[in-house]
């Protein structure tokens, strides 16, 4: 083989990587998601955020979908909305009635959502009441809330449904990352529209280290995500990062997104929601 053969076979297969590479990056991303989030209370809540948003932005770019996030509400608008495939609140609700009208139309319009921790926290008198009958009581379905552990402790999980596509390939029980659980008004296991995909195992108890006793959970069933089948909804009560508020450092003890498995079935959830709504964009034009 001469050396013009040589060179010329490198420089094909020079060309067609770089082809390959450039045609790589040109490709549009599968789908497009939205963080809403406030990021103003509560350490821990925001610690979660920024950790939530920078873990999301390295899982589109290794997925090929498109991460943005705002803590502008006001973006919560039929226009704003039409760009996005999946929207998440990470850490509060929309306050006006124009922003839960367009939220509520973008669901029922088949969007998809996945709520976050205090996202769907409403608890009257407070300074989230419990005004949104449709969000608190009919799209996630829990009411109020009612009580939480305390300190944030890792809890072991139990896969109630492991057929669902959010929970594929999910061990039937695993440990979760440190979290703040939350109980709730309702009884989930009545309600037909809700499907429970997760929940505390009965091995995690006692639950909590307190140091107030109600604070520790000893027994009980306590779902902590679940999805509504009218909708393409996910809400996981996970959101809450330790924090050393004790020895007034604000010093981060946890982390939410340093737990694989959970990271795989929040990954699940985008990946599902995802696809199926550009899917269902797309079969529009």
């Amino acid at each position: 083989m001469n050396k013009i053969t040589v060179r010329t076979i490198v420089y094909c297969v020079l060309s067609l990587t770089c082809s390959f590479n450039l045609t790589a990056q040109n490709k549009a991303p599968l789908f497009k998601v939205i963080g809403f989030f406030t990021a103003k209370s509560d350490q821990a809540h925001i610690s979660y955020v920024h950790e939530a948003n920078k873990w999301l932005a390295q899982a589109a770019a290794d997925n090929h979908f498109t991460y943005d996030s705002t803590n502008n509400w006001s973006n919560l608008n039929a226009g704003f909305l039409s760009q996005y495939q999946v929207v998440l609140f990470l850490d509060t609700r929309p306050e006006s009635a124009d922003q839960r009208r367009a939220f509520q139309e973008y669901m029922e319009k088949g969007g998809g959502w996945i709520g976050f921790h205090f996202a769907a926290f409403a608890l009257t008198p407070s300074a989230f009441p419990e005004n949104w009958d449709w969000y608190h009581n009919q799209f996630i379905g829990a009411g109020q809330y009612k009580s939480n552990t305390w300190r944030p402790t890792s809890a072991v999980l139990r896969v109630e449904d492991r057929k669902h596509p959010f929970t594929q390939h999910l061990p039937a029980t695993f440990s979760s990352a440190p979290n703040e659980w939350y109980r709730w008004e309702k009884d989930l296991r009545k309600n037909p529209d809700i499907k429970i995909l997760l929940s505390i195992d009965s091995t995690s108890f006692p639950l909590g280290t307190g140091p107030k006793q109600h604070e520790i959970w000893h027994s009980g069933y306590y779902p902590v995500a679940w999805t509504n089948t009218h909708y393409k909804m996910l809400y996981v009560n996970m959101g809450h990062n330790d924090i050393d508020y004790e020895n007034k450092t604000n010093k981060e003890l946890s982390f939410t997104f340093a737990n694989q498995t959970q990271n795989k079935f929040i990954l699940n959830a985008l990946l599902t929601m995802g696809k199926a709504g550009k899917a269902t964009a797309s079969s529009k034009k």
